[in-house]
């Protein structure tokens, strides 16, 4: 068992290269749509 398959990401395959792209994808995209939220929040862009 690898240390990618421990913790939160506790079943089989959790190590596998399709989830952990996956996993980085909604992760980047969720920071990527945080900062440019903020970023029209705080100024007046678009």
């Amino acid at each position: 068992m690898t240390d990618l398959n421990r913790g939160i990401m506790e079943f089989k395959g959790a190590d596998s290269l399709p989830v952990v792209a996956l996993s980085g994808i909604l992760i980047l995209g969720a920071i990527a749509f945080l900062i440019v939220w903020a970023l029209q929040s705080a100024y007046a862009v678009g």
